[in-house]
């Protein structure tokens, strides 16, 4: 499905990380004048136990997402395990196949034709690598002015990133939409199928139409995860329109839209787009929680006032919909008592009359249908005409007129729905934004809610959010608390590699500093930062550490060899530019098709951008870090 497909496009990129770590160190090897067994080996007993770990690591930082229990996490979670899986394979066959693949492969001949056939020479001498090893030394001479100017582009960052647009999930790039018409409520469900087949008809003449599904009385069966099914309510319909394009779709909106307010002013409207991840009810959702019924209309009145107020909130509307009327009868007790009539009597009589009551089923094959019995409809639209119906009284063994026993019928209006929400009585004001704009659902909610929040509720009645803020808030908890423990155990696997917890502190100084790259990228694409874009940017310490342990495991090697603390530093910050730029590289060309994929665009962008300007600071800030932190020999 679409997760898992996504999640190989991106283990694609990160698959050759650890083949080329050995595919470059046994090449190396050969130029200074090692046979390939040799080179093999070496570089294989040298990194295998490094792999393995920042291979580790850079699962564990796609673990929130597999390990949550949310919705997001049903919907997105094979992302993990799939990196899981082919991750681990990768470094297994990085150890395996690799070694092999360079025996067949790799020429002696080849290999020292890049050194002029002088096995001896310094295998790193190209313009880049030495250009690259004066700006190391320049950045180590001046180590404080360096982080500090990290620092500050770090803080830039954050402050920029505060104009970056926020959204929870992106709509689908599916042509389709759907059309949700509430009539109102007391509407009878016939006149709910009539109306909206008018619109049906509307659109089936539309020539950007492919097809038109509609439902009445509830939503469509549940053809997809991220489908929010409408409760039953006679009152409602649902239109499932699919287009031939999406800017077919856009303009199809646009005139259904202009056709609802012209031809059905009497219908709530909204129009939505296929949704990619979990669904509600509105984007915008205050829930208002109190005793009094009228109290609560009240108040949902003044939060609708304000939605009304701003520009971009559209789809107004509250859950318990429009009061209905309501038949009261005024039943006289003492005259019904010596009558011998009941309630009960006169209220099967007015249903019998005015709606009609089931007196049995008739069969036809295998289908039960029921008989409703029911006055004629010329009898039925007159209310005045109650006092013309005969009720029986068992006393007098004879049908009565109902007057005698019913002083006089009122019409009332009366909440026909009344919600509640862990048993209290709540009113749940929805909104949505313009669908058809350019401004996000979280752009409205952050200028309405300051506004809704300085409302005046009387004691006992309490104000919560809900829609997109709710179910964002709750996809993040479910990601954040497996959080902590992951990024413990991704510390505790860095310690242990290098045993040196300063080591590790040294690593994870990259982290923060990939928020640079990722605001630049998400302002350049004008991509929004919304959950997936969340997850990618988790999964950017993992990528980082993954190059940082690469480069301290060499410089532990260049140590081992003898060579001074600086020189051995800066030798294996050398030795490491290709390995590290190859990975992230390899691993930004495989994002580049989820660029032009909505659900993983901004992922895709965090990542890229992302990786990108941290590689470069690995090869920068871990090397100064490490002369800044590292413990001295003694």
């Amino acid at each position: 499905q679409r997760v898992s497909l996504g999640a190989l496009i991106i283990a694609l990129g990160m698959l050759v990380d650890n083949a080329i770590v050995i595919a470059d160190g046994i090449a190396v090897g050969m130029r200074r004048g090692q046979s390939k067994l040799q080179a093999a080996v070496i570089t294989v007993k040298q990194n295998q136990w490094a792999l393995l770990g920042g291979t580790v690591i850079g699962i564990i930082a796609f673990a929130p997402i597999g390990l949550s229990a949310d919705a997001t996490g049903e919907f997105a979670g094979s992302l993990f395990w799939v990196l899981l899986i082919s991750l681990l394979l990768s470094w297994i066959t990085a150890l395996i196949l690799i070694p092999f693949l360079a025996d067949r492969l790799y020429s002696q001949n080849d290999i020292n034709s890049n050194t002029g056939g002088d096995t001896n020479s310094d295998v790193y001498s190209h313009p880049v690598y030495q250009a690259y090893r004066r700006f190391l030394q320049l950045c180590l001479r001046h180590r404080v002015f360096t982080m500090l100017l990290m620092a500050a582009l770090l803080v830039v960052s954050a402050a920029g990133f505060k104009q970056v647009k926020q959204v929870f999930f992106p709509p689908s790039t599916t042509p389709m939409f759907y059309v949700d018409l509430w009539y109102p409520q007391g509407t009878d469900i016939r006149t709910t199928a009539q109306d909206s087949s008018r619109l049906e008809q509307f659109l089936l003449q539309q020539p950007q139409v492919v097809s038109v599904s509609t439902t009445v009385g509830q939503g469509a069966p549940r053809f997809t995860l991220t489908y929010l099914v409408e409760k039953a309510y006679e009152s409602y319909a649902q239109l499932i329109v699919r287009a031939q394009d999406t800017e077919a779709m856009e303009q199809l909106m646009a005139k259904v839209r202009e056709q609802i307010r012209r031809a059905h002013p009497q219908v709530e409207d909204k129009l939505v787009r296929v949704e990619i991840g979990p669904a509600t009810p509105a984007k915008i959702e205050a829930r208002i929680s109190g005793a009094e019924p009228e109290v609560l209309r009240q108040l949902a009145k003044q939060v609708e006032t304000i939605l009304r107020d701003d520009r971009g909130a559209m789809n107004i509307r509250h859950d318990w919909r429009n009061k209905t009327k309501l038949l009261r009868p005024r039943f006289d007790e003492s005259a019904a008592r010596r009558l011998g009539v009941t309630k009960q009597d006169v209220n099967d009589l007015l249903r019998t009359n005015f709606v009609g009551r089931q007196v049995g089923l008739y069969r036809d094959g295998t289908e039960l249908l029921p008989i409703i019995s029911r006055a004629p409809a010329s009898e039925r639209v007159d209310l005045d005409n109650w006092q013309e119906l005969q009720i029986y009284s068992p006393v007098m063994d004879r049908y009565l007129p109902l007057a005698q026993v019913v002083r006089r019928i009122d019409v009332e209006w009366e909440n026909a729905l009344i919600m509640r929400r862990d048993r209290k009585r709540t009113i749940t004001i929805m909104a949505d934004h313009d669908v058809l704009g350019e401004e996000t659902a979280t752009a409205v909610f952050e200028r309405v809610r300051p506004k809704i929040e300085a409302l005046e509720l009387p004691l006992g009645y309490q104000l919560e959010w809900g829609g997109q803020y709710e179910a964002a808030n709750k996809a993040q908890s479910a990601l954040f608390s497996s959080l902590p423990l992951g990024f413990l155990v991704m510390f505790i696997i860095t310690v242990l590699l290098f045993n040196s917890a300063r080591l590790g502190l040294v690593l994870w100084t990259t982290v923060p500093l990939s928020i640079v790259g990722v605001t630049a990228g998400l302002l350049i694409l004008d991509k929004p930062f919304g959950f997936m874009a969340l997850l990618g940017f988790l999964s950017l310490s993992g990528m980082l550490i993954k190059n940082g342990v690469v480069l301290l495991e060499q410089v532990n090697v260049e140590l081992a060899e003898g060579k001074a603390p600086h020189q051995a530093l800066v030798d294996a910050s050398v030795s490491r530019v290709r390995p590290v730029a190859m990975a992230a590289a390899t691993t930004i060309l495989g994002m580049l098709p989820l660029l032009f994929d909505d659900f993983f665009a901004s992922m895709a962008t965090v990542i890229m951008f992302g990786l990108g300007f941290a590689t470069v600071l690995t090869l920068i800030v871990v090397p100064v870090m490490y002369s800044l932190i590292a413990p001295k020999p003694r």
